[in-house]
């Protein structure tokens, strides 16, 4: 596998204060290929970007501890110049203009899809000069992830947006075997728990890959799907 300006290893701060929350998007974010540090409120913030120097932090707008998502956003705006994303169940205008005010890049609306997530995240990123562009080469495949383009032997490939996220998840861990958990997870989101679903977009993956080459996502049993060429 060749992947040419991989967003492997930038760094994410999270602050989110729900317990479980914070370790499905820690995990979800880390099989993305990002680098994350979790803070469950607001009270050490600056010193976690002193020390993890994150490329992006991701905020909850209504957190517990009585520091609401707009206060961490000022504290963390006086460390350094890197991008805020707020994830938040309020939609209230009032909410939306204040994540702006305080420098938000981006406000995204709990419940979410993981892998709008990680677009918006890598949209941001690519906006404020902190990512390259992730391009894939595995065999006679070549997916860029920024363009939204899959080539095979010199064939452009139509697939939807979910395929297209499926893919990329797998083309990242090349080789490894991913429980249908495991995608359900970093490509749906935390909030859907239908495992069939999977299965059927794995079936609608391989048949538009199998058009114009052999067989590279393969089910291992009782274990999940692979990704071999």
């Amino acid at each position: 596998m060749k992947t040419l300006d991989s967003d492997r290893g930038l760094r994410v701060l999270l602050v989110e204060d729900d317990p479980l929350t914070r370790e499905v998007l820690s995990a979800a974010l880390a099989g993305s290929g990002f680098e994350v540090h979790a803070e469950p409120d607001g009270t050490r913030v600056e010193r976690a970007a002193a020390t993890f120097k994150p490329d992006i932090a991701l905020i909850d707008m209504r957190l517990g501890d009585g520091v609401d998502g707009i206060t961490v956003a000022r504290r963390l705006k006086g460390t350094d110049d890197f991008p805020l994303l707020f994830l938040t169940s309020a939609t209230a205008i009032e909410d939306v203009l204040a994540a702006y005010d305080v420098g938000g890049d981006d406000y995204i609306v709990k419940p979410f899809v993981m892998a709008e997530l990680v677009a918006r995240m890598r949209a941001v990123l690519r906006r404020t000069g902190r990512e390259g562009r992730t391009v894939f080469e595995l065999g006679d495949l070549r997916i860029d992830a920024d363009a939204h383009s899959v080539v095979r032997d010199g064939q452009a490939i139509d697939l939807t947006h979910r395929e297209f996220a499926l893919l990329v998840e797998m083309c990242r861990h090349p080789g490894m075997v991913l429980s249908k958990l495991q995608l359900l997870t970093n490509v749906w989101g935390f909030e859907q728990y239908d495992l069939n679903v999977v299965e059927v977009h794995v079936s609608a993956l391989r048949r538009k890959l199998e058009e114009h080459g052999a067989r590279v996502i393969h089910t291992v049993r009782n274990a999940g799907y692979v990704f071999r060429t």
